[in-house]
C-alpha cells in the first residue's frame, strides 16, 4: 500500500510566483533558459538550470554549474523569494488546457514505495541523467522539482478536490509559453490531511506518469542519505521525495510522433508497396488526417496523407506491450521495413509531441529536411498502467503528456 506523507512546502510569496515559476528544466535547453530568464533575477532557471549564471557555452555538468544551483536556491531563501512553511500540510495543483482542468495532489512519497516496487514506472532510464538529477538533489539538498504520478480514480479524494476548487486558489496565473492556466491551494486542515493520507493508504500502486529520471534520482538520494546517516530511524524527511499525483482519468496523452529522413532506399512507391505487407493502405488526400482508433496511423509522404490501417494478427490484443500502436509501428515500419533499430539513438528519426500537431510533421517533411511523417494513436493511461502492473517496460518515445508541470511553485527540503 502507498505511504505519504505531508510536508513544509518551500515556495515563492504570492505577489513573486510568476516572477519565480518556470517550464521544467528538460523541456528546453540552455540557450532557450537563458532567454526566457532575461534579467529575472528571481527565475528559477537560475537554480534548475544554472549555466546560464555563467559564460554562453558552459556545460551544464560543469562541477560549478551544480554549486551553483546550491548557492542561487540559497540566496533565494535568504532574500523572501522562496519561503518555508512552518508547518507539514499537503497541496493542491491543478492545470486547465483547452478548458479541461486535472487537479493533482502535491505529496510526500516514500522512497522504499520506489524501490519495493509501490510506485510503478513504465519506461527504462538511463544511469547518467539519473546522476545528472542525482548531483542536483544532493548539492540542493531538496527535490526543486516535483515529480509526475498518477493514481487509480478515489471518489473520496475527488470530493475533497472538487472541494477545495470552490475556494479562491492560493496562486492563479496563465503562464508564458503554453498559455494554460496554473492554480494552487494549501491543504491545511487537520481532517483534510488525514483523509488524504488515509486514501493512499488504500491504494496498491501509484503509477509514475512522466520523470522517470526525476523519479529514480530522489529516490537513490533518499536510500544513499539513509545508508550514510549512523542514526537513520526512518521518519527522516530525506525518506520522501516529492510528487504531483493526478487521478487516472483526467489526465491527458497526447500523441508522440515521428519523422524520418529517408526510405531506407526505397522509392515512394516501393516503400507503399511494402507497407501492404502488414497494413491495410487508403491515400486521403492533402487534408491533414489524424488517426481515428487504435491500430491506425497517418502516414505523410510526398505531399499525401495515407491511413495504415495494421492487418490482424499484426499485434497482440493479450499483451500489455505488442497491442501498443508504437510497439507495431517500431517493429513494422521502422525496424523491418527502415532498419532503425534503437529509437533512441538513431538519427535517422526524430520525435514531435502532439501539442505541436500534424502541422509540425507536416512542415518538417515539406521543408525536406525529413522524408516521411508517422502520427499515432495517443496511449491511454489505462495502457500505462497495465504494462506498469506486468512489470514490463514500455518502448521509447511512447507518451507525451500535456501539460507540463511548472516549476517553482513548491520546493521539498530533505532535512
Amino acid at each position: 500500500m502507498a505511504t505519504i506523507k505531508p510536508f513544509k512546502g518551500i515556495r515563492p510569496p504570492k505577489n513573486l510566483v510568476e516572477q519565480v515559476e518556470s517550464r521544467p528544466y528538460d523541456v528546453l535547453d540552455s540557450d532557450e533558459a537563458r532567454v526566457e530568464a532575461g534579467t529575472n533575477e528571481k527565475s528559477l532557471y537560475h537554480i534548475i538550470k544554472p549555466e546560464i549564471n555563467f559564460e554562453e557555452g558552459t556545460s551544464e555538468y560543469d562541477p560549478r554549474v551544480y554549486e551553483s544551483a546550491a548557492e542561487h536556491f540559497q540566496m533565494f531563501q535568504d532574500k523572501g523569494w522562496l519561503v518555508q512553511d512552518d508547518k507539514e500540510q499537503y497541496y493542491i495543483y491543478a492545470q486547465t488546457m483547452n478548458g479541461r482542468t486535472q487537479y493533482g495532489l502535491v505529496v510526500g512519497a516514500f522512497v522504499n514505495d520506489y524501490m519495493t516496487g509501490v510506485i510503478k514506472k513504465h519506461e527504462l532510464t538511463r544511469r547518467d541523467k539519473e546522476e545528472d538529477r542525482m548531483k542536483h538533489v544532493r548539492v540542493c539538498n531538496a527535490n526543486i522539482e516535483p515529480v509526475f504520478f498518477a493514481y487509480p480514480d478515489n471518489k473520496t479524494l475527488n470530493d475533497l478536490l472538487n472541494h477545495y476548487a470552490t475556494m479562491k486558489p492560493e496562486y492563479d496565473f496563465i503562464a508564458p509559453i503554453d498559455g494554460f492556466r496554473h492554480q494552487f491551494w494549501v491543504v491545511s486542515d487537520e481532517k483534510d490531511i488525514k483523509t488524504i493520507t488515509e486514501e493512499f493508504a488504500k491504494m496498491p500502486s501509484l503509477y509514475i506518469a512522466d520523470g522517470h529520471h526525476r523519479s529514480a534520482a530522489a529516490a537513490l538520494v533518499g536510500a544513499e542519505k539513509a545508508k550514510q546517516n549512523p542514526n537513520h530511524k526512518g521518519n527522516e524527511e530525506y525518506n520522501y521525495f516529492m510528487a504531483v499525483c493526478f487521478q487516472a482519468s483526467q489526465l491527458t496523452i497526447l500523441d508522440y510522433n515521428r519523422v524520418v529522413k529517408d526510405l531506407n532506399g526505397m522509392s515512394s512507391a516501393e516503400f507503399l508497396k511494402a507497407l501492404e505487407k502488414n497494413f491495410v493502405v487508403e491515400a486521403k488526400g492533402t487534408n491533414e488526417y489524424h488517426p481515428k482508433q487504435l491500430h491506425e496511423f497517418s502516414l505523410y509522404l510526398d505531399g499525401q496523407w495515407y491511413s495504415l490501417t495494421a492487418k490482424p494478427g499484426t499485434y497482440n490484443d493479450a499483451d500489455p506491450i505488442g497491442v501498443l500502436d508504437v510497439d507495431i509501428s517500431s517493429r513494422l515500419i521502422l525496424d523491418e521495413l527502415m532498419g532503425i533499430t534503437d529509437l533512441r539513438s538513431d538519427k535517422r528519426i526524430d520525435f514531435v509531441g502532439g501539442l505541436r500537431g500534424l502541422s509540425e510533421l507536416k512542415r518538417r517533411v515539406d521543408s525536406g529536411e525529413m522524408r516521411w511523417a508517422l502520427a499515432l494513436y495517443p496511449v491511454s493511461m489505462q495502457q500505462i498502467m497495465d504494462i506498469a502492473d506486468s512489470g514490463k517496460i514500455m518502448p521509447p518515445k511512447a507518451t507525451w503528456f500535456e501539460p507540463k508541470l511548472r516549476s517553482g511553485l513548491i520546493i521539498h527540503k530533505l532535512d
